[in-house]
């Protein structure tokens, strides 16, 4: 059944599904005639130059973000024809699917924010005026340009979300339905009445929290059965990570060094360290942490200078780490070291399985050999951040992961892709609590004798936060299909987390200007919840690195 046509006056003219299909083929080719384009620059014999590469990022970024909004296009259609073929695709799904369209075809033809103070620009990916003249003239193009993301359109979406239903996902799962209603109420009862003071206080998240997390099964949701996880897949981890950080991104990423320590451990680890150590990270009974980024190496894991020294009785640790997550509470670190030091970049590198007792506030690191100092940080606070110290630590000679020398990058590699749709999931919640928040203060607060919702350029960012929630959403969950599908995934794994960050950050953005002054007082929550957006563009890959890598994905093929 084909969808009618919105309501609103400067809706598209013709079949909606019609015209987005004409358009995304339209924008198919103009992504193709681009990297046909950036590759003829940065690879002139037939293969990528580095150094060509490195010179032309903003053409080469550009292109990444292209197949971003081409794929997160495609994504919202998808999204749109599996609630028709269930019956269900209502107005507000309608709108949003025209909105986004409209939007994201428009910034294509006119400009694409990497950032604040990046944008690209068709001409930056050195196309031809032929190619440009052939997207901009397409007349499905140029309908839902016009028509698509109008002031009477987000007007109607305004309307259609007062009272928090935010359009349907699409899960196609009766059980996932029920999984998302669970840790919904989860947050609204045990985690928002709460964030906002763990945040203020500075404070670790309560262990009878994580305790009644663990007994939901969080900590296993993907861990197979016969290691006492649920046998669940990525989207149940994404349905349960975006319901959590909506109510608290502390809260939402504490599953997150679980789920890399599992698939460490799943994929790389022996028999007996899989036996060994599984069934207690998915029960909670072992809270990991990831030891991977150093003071001076930041995304360059090559460099790691951090030593791992083999005796007869185990190994011994030398260096230096920053940046570690919920550290002083760990009871196990999975720390990538260089164990081959004759051995340059990444071949030299190897992970070990480095247990140690729980620390606590008085004594944070009470085990020779390991010392850390807390990082004082503006957001992200439930679970604190340290430096860590390794000056002759030590670690049980079984616990090298998987039993051979050398593995170690390798083995991180094959985490990154569930780490990511873990992030993009953790930015989706978070810009739906900035949403929600938004909202609330929009409609309570009276100016000028109205409520702020009566304000079309209030109204309107609502609406148009939504919208873009929803693609983000969409995004994230198609990579967690890929991956449950045992497709490689990490060219979708790095398009959702670089969308869903920039969409946190500028949802809670403008969230805060909502609020006005009172968003820039930090009993407000919205002061929380900007602050958490923020890191989401910077860790599992900044925002630069994620796109130089979708880039030369995508030059390569």
């Amino acid at each position: 059944m084909a969808i009618a046509l919105s309501t609103v006056e400067t809706a598209p003219s013709g079949d909606i599904w019609t015209q987005t299909a004409a358009a995304l083929a339209a924008t198919d080719q103009l992504f193709d005639a681009a990297k046909d384009a950036v590759r003829r620059v940065v690879a002139p014999t037939g293969r990528i130059d580095a150094a060509l590469l490195d010179q032309e990022q903003f053409a080469a970024h550009g292109l990444a973000w292209l197949e971003v909004y081409r794929q997160a296009l495609r994504q919202m259609r998808g999204w749109a024809e599996r609630l028709d073929g269930e019956g269900s695709l209502g107005e507000l799904e309608r709108l949003m699917l025209e909105a986004a369209f409209g939007e994201y075809l428009a910034r294509i033809q006119g400009g694409i924010p990497m950032s604040q103070v990046e944008v690209v620009r068709p001409r930056d990916l050195y196309l031809g005026e032929a190619a440009i003249q052939a997207f901009t003239s397409d007349p499905a193009v140029r309908s839902l340009i016009q028509g698509g993301n109008t002031a009477v359109t987000r007007a109607r979406i305004a309307e259609l979300i007062d009272e928090g239903d935010f359009g349907q996902w699409a899960l196609g799962d009766e059980t996932l339905d029920m999984i998302r209603e669970q840790f919904q109420r989860f947050s609204d009862d045990k985690v928002i009445p709460h964030a906002h003071g763990w945040h203020e206080r500075d404070e670790l998240i309560p262990l009878p929290l994580i305790e009644e997390l663990a007994e939901l099964g969080v900590f296993g949701l993907t861990l197979p059965e016969e290691f006492g996880g649920l046998g669940l897949g990525k989207v149940a981890m994404c349905v349960v990570t975006e319901e959590l950080s909506r109510g608290y991104i502390g809260v939402g990423s504490l599953s997150t060094r679980s789920e890399i320590a599992g698939e460490l451990i799943r994929l790389g680890g022996t028999a007996e360290q899989q036996e060994r150590f599984l069934p207690k990270v998915a029960s909670g009974e072992i809270i990991p942490t990831a030891v991977f980024t150093e003071p001076d190496t930041g995304s360059d894991l090559a460099s790691l200078k951090t030593r791992a020294v083999r005796d007869a009785d185990g190994w011994t640790i030398t260096g230096a780490k920053t940046w570690i997550t919920h550290a002083a509470r760990a009871d196990l670190m999975t720390v990538l070291c260089r164990t081959r030091p004759e051995e340059a970049g990444y071949k030299g590198l190897s992970m070990l399985l480095a247990e140690k007792p729980r620390g606590t506030d008085a004594d944070p690191f009470p085990v020779d050999g390991l010392s850390g100092g807390e990082i004082e940080v503006l957001g992200y606070r439930g679970m604190k951040e340290y430096t860590l110290g390794f000056d002759g630590f030590r670690v049980a000679g079984d616990n090298l992961l998987g039993g051979v020398e050398g593995q170690g990058f390798k083995q991180l590699m094959a985490t990154f892709e569930g780490a990511r749709i873990q992030t993009a999931a953790r930015a989706v919640g978070v810009a739906r609590n900035a949403l929600e928040l938004g909202l609330a203060y929009a409609k309570d607060r009276i100016q000028f004798k109205k409520p702020l919702t009566a304000f079309p350029r209030v109204s309107g960012k609502l609406a148009w936060m939504a919208v873009e929630v929803q693609i983000a959403r969409q995004l994230t969950l198609f990579s967690a299909r890929e991956k449950d599908a045992e497709r490689r995934c990490d060219l979708e794994a790095g398009l959702a987390k670089l969308l869903a960050a920039q969409v946190a950050w500028a949802t809670a953005d403008n969230a805060l200007q909502i609020h006005g002054g009172n968003g820039y007082a930090i009993e407000y929550p919205i002061s929380r919840v900007l602050c958490d957006a923020r890191i989401l563009n910077i860790f599992e890959g900044a925002a630069e690195i994620q796109a130089q890598v979708i880039a030369r994905r995508l030059l390569e093929s």
